[in-house]
């Protein structure tokens, strides 16, 4: 059976039990399901590298730290979700269409090469998390195996990386977002897995005694660390804290997917409150506890790196499997608007063209298009090679969102609810959203500069497809 989306507009309309009132295949989203995309977007490897950035800052202000950035977080994020109907009552399917309704102009195209470039680049970091989470299986068990002073325990990951894009290949042809909710909820469940395990093997390692240095201020400045380290650490630290909790940019495209009824702004902010609190939750029992286990020596991540966890090695490799899961699941949350994004394009661009309007119906469930198939394979392709040349690129990544962090998650939330509620310039109101736009400014400006000078050490290091 074959049909085209502009047949769907067609046929849809408000009365019909089939379809939304915008004409679109009636939404079937829940509190839960929007709540398993945004966990599956806000936790994700780096809460496993949150007890090296409360390391680097100190107990007290590491634990402020986490407990801000997450404030900020649910703060924004309920105001974005206002923004997803415009004054009239439309709808706005992504990001950029509820700036460009509410703000219009320049900033849209602003926003629109913030929001692409940072989903690219996501896209392109879970490529190497994924390959970096399932070497470190094979890594663990040669240890276990032969002890960790046998020099060749060091995996290759570009089968890893194939194999990825393999996987991603199939899952990509899951025609839009509407249809992830299966693989968030699975992907949220990994999440929560390794999580525990590392707090576990966190509190083992405190109930043990292992002797560790705590510091207020974080690792101290002596020998090995001097005041230069300590100042680009501090910004690292603080950036990937908050970096950590952004997910705005997918926000709309989520809720997008829940029921009209009640509104979608009142169930998109429950889900936002449960994701955010759960994730913080979460980050604040990996960041603190992992500190606790392992002082100002805390490793760069609980289950991959090499001054962390490796015994009980099953139990770690159990982690590190769940944890290529959740990524499998969150490259596809990450990657959805982008496919949504071409091909609403494409439409526009080439309405008469079959070969990109018509779909298939396969097996009465699995919607099929040629133009589909082709283009996003070619894009996961384009991912894992840039995975297989550039090894440093999560390093990029960390640039990515310290730039991105602020205009997604503040500037662009705070203006368009300050244009919807239409608040006065230099009022109350105006001046503390302000404040906080030009707090998270600077913290985006550090956490930038500390993300440039790790990729320029990368850089000097670089060797084509290193393994």
């Amino acid at each position: 059976m074959e049909r085209t989306s502009s047949v769907v507009v067609q046929e849809g309309g408000a009365g019909d039990s089939l379809f939304d009132d915008d004409g679109r295949i009636k939404r079937t989203g829940t509190v839960i399901t929007a709540s398993a995309h945004i966990i599956t977007a806000i936790i994700g490897s780096g809460v496993l590298s949150l007890a090296w950035a409360v390391a680097q800052l100190g107990s007290l202000p590491g634990s402020v730290a986490l407990l801000v950035f997450s404030v900020i977080t649910l703060y924004t994020s309920i105001l974005l979700t206002d923004c997803y109907r415009s004054p009239e009552g439309t709808r706005n399917y992504s990001y950029m269409d509820a700036v460009r309704t509410h703000l219009g102009g320049i900033q849209y195209m602003f926003c629109a090469l913030a929001q692409y470039t940072t989903l690219i680049g996501l896209g392109i970091g879970y490529v190497i998390t994924t390959a970096l989470s399932l070497g470190a299986i094979e890594r663990t068990n040669c240890y276990h195996k032969y002890g960790h002073d046998w020099p060749n325990c060091s995996p290759s990951t570009r089968n890893y990386i194939i194999e990825f894009g393999a996987v991603q290949m199939i899952l990509s042809q899951v025609s839009n977002f509407h249809k992830l909710s299966f693989i968030s909820m699975v992907a949220a469940i990994m999440s929560f897995t390794y999580s525990i395990i590392g707090i576990a093997l966190s509190a083992v390692r405190i109930a043990g005694g292992t002797p560790v240095t705590t510091s207020v201020t974080g690792v101290p400045i002596d020998n090995n660390t001097s005041a230069v380290d300590k100042m680009w650490k501090t910004f690292s630290a603080l950036g990937n804290i908050a970096i950590a909790f952004a997910f705005s940019i997918v926000v709309i495209e989520i809720q997008d997917t829940l029921k009209a009824s009640p509104r979608e702004n009142r169930v998109m902010k429950q889900a936002t409150f449960v994701g955010i609190m759960v994730s913080s939750f979460f980050y604040t029992l990996c960041g603190i506890v992992g500190y606790a286990a392992f002082g100002v020596d805390a490793p760069g991540n609980l289950l991959t790196d090499d001054h962390g966890f490796f015994e009980p090695y099953w139990l770690v490799d159990f982690a590190n499997a769940c944890k290529a899961v959740h990524l499998i699941g969150a490259y596809q949350v990450f990657t959805q608007p982008v496919f949504a994004f071409v091909e609403r394009w494409s439409r526009r661009r080439w309405p008469e063209s079959r070969f990109i309007t018509a779909e298939y119906n396969i097996l009465g469930f699995w919607e099929f298009s040629f133009f589909r198939l082709l283009w996003r394979t070619g894009y996961v392709i384009f991912t894992v090679i840039v995975g297989l040349i550039f090894p440093f690129f999560n390093a990029f990544v960390g640039l990515l969102g310290a730039i991105s962090f602020w205009p997604l998650t503040i500037y662009f939330p705070t203006q368009m609810y300050m244009t919807q509620a239409k608040i006065r310039r230099f009022s109350f109101a105006w001046f503390c959203l302000q404040t906080l736009s030009l707090f998270c400014f600077i913290v985006s400006l550090l956490a930038a500069a500390g993300s440039v000078r790790n990729l320029i050490k990368y850089v000097i290091h670089y060797q084509p497809f290193d393994p």
